[in-house]
């Protein structure tokens, strides 16, 4: 079972959590990915994120159906941030369970690679002293 999306709002763990725990399952994996305020040494103000939400979604769909035919995953939540995110606001929220860690913690790395490079949401960093610029979202 999966859920993903994307959400114009804060990105919230818990209730990802919440959805992917089951009594099957043993282990619950979690990355959140932060808005950090640097980047090679330039002061980051927000991050804006940007995608057509539904291929996105489509893509998103397909890297969390992946993972759970790949490896020996209960459930699977997957979801990323659109507009605005401030340093320190979660961009994006994955959560896996397993009935054992090593699936978890594999199934949850693998997504994030994947989210990467397969599904189509574009970064804008917005700087303290200097212009914005779209830059590769990995």
């Amino acid at each position: 079972m999966k859920s993903v999306g994307l959400s114009w709002e804060p990105l919230v763990l818990e209730p990802l959590v919440q959805f992917v725990s089951t009594p099957e399952a043993g282990a619950v994996s979690s990355f959140l990915g932060i808005a950090r305020n640097d980047n090679a040494g330039e002061s980051v103000s927000a991050l804006e994120f940007e995608a057509y939400e539904p291929m996105a979604l489509k893509q998103l769909d397909w890297v969390a159906q992946g993972i759970l035919d790949e490896f020996s995953i209960k459930k699977i939540a997957l979801w990323h941030r659109l507009g605005t995110v401030n340093v320190g606001e979660a961009a994006v929220a994955i959560v896996v369970s397993s009935a054992h860690r090593k699936a978890a913690i594999e199934g949850c790395a693998l997504a994030l690679e994947r989210l990467k490079t397969d599904v189509p949401i574009f970064k804008k960093e917005m700087f303290l002293f200097s212009a914005p610029r779209w830059v590769a979202n990995r």
